[in-house]
């Protein structure tokens, strides 16, 4: 199916209001045509000196205005209603498929480009849907209507001021063929500037730390200069083709003009229909003179509809299988059998060959260089990602036979750069549980050491956070982030270097709660400090996508070369990024 069909396939739930639209215009059509043939009865009236039907004539003109008015109001109501129900429709599918696609589609993409697609393509589209189709059915409309008009009146006359139409169709189609990439390539320079603006927007403190206004500022000229000039070659096509395609009708006037003024006054025409038959052919001149535009329209539309259909298409890598249900009960036995995993581009994988087995209500530490795929092996365990090979279990399920969102429900992920939402410390607080009451989600605030500085806020759970919570402390959003956690009240915990953000006092308040409700629930602490590790049951470590070692603190210290070191430099393990990988023996594996 072409982009343009499938375009057109967005109207079939206002197909009502598509033909209730497309009657309306061409009512106030059939009231425009009928205008002109009234003016020239009136004319005739007037030159043969018979006033009588002139009264007649000017109620019928009048009330033939009135009609046009308001069936051209009611046109633009129903053609407004489909569009922005069109809008709607296309805003809440494309939104929805974005949020069915897998983690690793967005690894790949810019946020400004995705932007760009759910506001400036999408808006062409909805204009043209909404209103640019209907310019190109009424200006049809006008021209049949008027051209049958005109025949009525005289067929000769008729047939050489229409002469210029084929040569309009002929010229618009070429415009249109080169048109469509050119607009396409607008769209796409628009999509870059966006992700460009959204990059410096985002990273504003980045910019202002380091003075790089001036950078960035040139790099938006670049952008807009790309724009310019790729929008001035479209501007060039339609300065061109537009023009033209107006210019031809003139020709067919100038011979009416030239040959009709000769019928009148050889008696082989009235004055009457030949006023009527100019009025007829300055009709067509207007719809002439936009058919350049709205084929524009037409073009950027399908443009801007090929770039929104190459999201829709892309089919969601990870997805519940058919008949998938819920984790089986348990209490959240975990584990990784034979895994596997390598990222989309990456040169080799994140996870070789790791078997690893967690019993239910155990905390595990994972420790490692970074990079060493601590990070990877949690976001299998919600199949975030797929494994290439082997398989993850949760309960004695694989979770790809588990649906992703029942899944998800039973973990609860707190990492190192928690998000929030531009909303209140309470609703963040409650998102995955929004059916909390007040008492539950000021308990699990207490719990995660954060009501102190919540009842210091200016409205204290009410108070919103500004956008991505940077109105709050780094240690404050990641208390509000453990609390939302502890509400969720999950099968499996996830603690991603969650306290890295907080003071030493803070840190320990803040493990002290941990141990309480870690008690009796699997655990896995992705761990940064020494002072972490002392919250695990057992420490896992990892070296370049594999399971080197794991036992306990006192087993790991005669064992394992690596964790010695990390034990001894006591530092976080970016230390270790410029080692130089090497073989350890591991003792006792």
């Amino acid at each position: 199916m072409s982009t343009f069909r499938r375009l057109l396939s967005f109207l079939r739930p206002y197909r009502r209001g598509v033909a209730l639209s497309a009657a309306l215009a061409a009512l106030a059509m059939g009231m425009t045509v009928a205008i002109p043939w009234l003016t020239g009865r009136a004319i005739d009236q007037i030159r043969e000196g018979d006033g009588g039907d002139l009264n007649r004539l000017a109620i019928l003109i009048a009330v033939a205005g009135v009609l046009r008015l308001g069936l051209t109001v009611s046109r633009r109501l129903v053609a407004g209603r489909v569009s922005l129900g069109v809008e709607q429709d296309l805003r809440q599918r494309l939104y929805g498929h974005l949020l069915s696609l897998e983690l690793g589609f967005f690894d790949r993409q810019q946020t400004g480009q995705l932007m760009s697609r759910a506001t400036v393509d999408l808006q062409a589209v909805r204009f043209f849907l909404g209103y640019g189709l209907v310019f190109i059915l009424q200006s049809g409309l006008t021209i049949l209507l008027a051209s049958i008009a005109m025949f009525f009146v005289d067929p000769v006359l008729a047939a050489i001021s229409l002469a210029p139409v084929p040569f309009v169709v002929v010229i618009a189609f070429r415009y249109g063929r080169r048109a469509r990439p050119a607009q396409q390539e607008v769209q796409q320079r628009l999509a870059e500037l966006t992700a460009d603006a959204e990059e410096s927007i985002g990273g504003v403190r980045v910019v202002k730390a380091f003075a790089r206004e001036d950078r960035q500022l040139e790099r938006f000229a670049r952008s807009t200069g790309r724009v310019f000039d790729q929008a001035m070659v479209s501007t060039r096509l339609t300065a061109f083709y537009s023009p033209f395609i107006a210019f031809l009708p003139q020709l067919g006037l100038a011979a009416v003009l030239l040959i009709g003024g000769r019928r009148v006054v050889d008696g082989h025409m009235t004055l009457g229909d030949f006023a009527a038959f100019n009025f007829y052919l300055l009709m067509l001149l207007a719809p002439m003179r936009s058919l350049g535009m709205s084929l524009g329209l037409a073009q950027r539309a399908t443009a801007s509809g090929a770039r929104l259909f190459e999201l829709l298409d892309r089919e969601p890598a990870v997805r519940a299988k058919p008949g998938a249900g819920a984790l089986p009960e348990g209490n959240g036995r975990v584990q990784f059998e034979d895994v596997t995993f390598t990222y989309e581009g990456a040169t080799g994988p994140a996870l070789r060959d790791v078997t690893l087995e967690v019993p239910a209500g155990r905390t595990v530490a994972l420790v490692g260089a970074t990079g060493a795929g601590k990070t990877t092996l949690i976001q299998l365990l919600g199949r975030l990602y797929d494994v290439d090979a082997g398989a993850v279990r949760i309960d004695g399920a694989d979770v790809r036979d588990v649906d992703p969102d029942l899944l998800r429900a039973q973990i609860a992920t707190v990492d190192d750069a928690p998000f929030l939402f531009s909303a209140s410390v309470a609703e963040n607080i409650a998102y995955a549980r929004p059916d909390a009451s007040d008492e539950e989600v000021e308990r699990a605030a207490r719990r995660a050491q954060a009501h102190d500085f919540i009842e210091r806020l200016p409205e204290g759970y009410a108070t919103r956070v500004g956008e991505r919570g940077l109105t709050l402390s780094g240690g404050q959003r990641q208390r509000l982030a453990i609390a939302r956690a502890l509400l969720a009240d999950p099968r499996i915990l996830v603690l991603d270097d969650a306290t890295s953000s907080v003071d030493a006092s803070t840190e320990q308040q803040i493990k002290d709660a941990l141990r309480e409700v870690m008690a009796g629930r699997t655990t896995f602490v992705i761990a940064h400090r020494l002072s972490t590790i002392a919250l695990a049951d057992e420490i896992v470590v990892l070296e370049e996508g594999e399971v080197v070692a794991h036992g306990t603190h006192d087993e790991l210290l005669g064992v394992s070369e690596l964790y010695r070191e990390i034990v001894e430099k006591g530092l976080p393990d970016q230390v270790f990024l410029t080692q130089k990988p090497r073989e350890r023996e591991v003792a006792g594996l």
